[in-house]
């Protein structure tokens, strides 16, 4: 005889694994970071510098990707006063633990977040990818051929903006399925 639970009613380890239990992981993992990471060119001579700005902190991923997007639309990085010449790159959002939260590519004045990694097969895809890009760029570089090293790191980090932590992952995913306020 099998029985059927029909009605409402969940088991109470079904609750605390599914519902208590991650959210107290998530709340352990806060504040969430917001950063920029982006070119600086010391002078003409020498090749850009990648510095990271922090953009400040927050409690929750809403409000990180709100800091972040009106940051890059207004172009008011902090700290980009002492580093003239600064060329955003990538905004990214990290929780306490250094747990990637949601990373996004900045171009014209607006953050293109990246969809997270959906599986642990993905992710594993995408860092495989993201090496043999790193590879080529280092020999584009030993060819002398900076510009197209730079291209290829950057396709790379790029694809590497897409390796969420798992923790975050589905969080991340219903964010971005939201539609965004213009």
């Amino acid at each position: 005889m099998i029985l059927s639970r029909q009605g409402g009613f969940r088991p109470i380890g079904q609750i605390l694994a599914h519902d208590v239990l991650p959210a107290l992981q998530g709340a352990r993992r806060l504040p969430l970071r917001v950063s920029c990471l982006g070119r600086i060119s010391l002078n003409d001579a020498a090749a850009p510098q990648e510095h990271s700005l922090p953009l400040g902190e927050v409690t929750c991923a809403e409000e990180a990707m709100r800091l972040a997007a009106r940051v890059v639309l207004n172009g008011d990085y902090p700290g980009a006063v002492a580093r003239p010449g600064f060329l955003p790159r990538l905004a990214f959002i990290e929780d306490r633990a250094q747990g990637l939260v949601l990373a996004g590519a900045i171009r014209a004045g607006v953050i293109l977040w990246q969809p997270p990694v959906a599986s642990d097969a993905e992710a594993r895809r995408i860092v495989t990818e993201a090496s043999r890009l790193r590879g080529k760029a280092f020999a584009a570089d030993g060819r002398g051929d900076g510009k197209t090293a730079r291209t290829l790191r950057d396709q790379a980090s790029l694809l590497e903006a897409r390796l969420v932590d798992p923790v975050w992952r589905e969080e991340a995913a219903a964010l971005l399925s939201l539609p965004q306020a213009a």
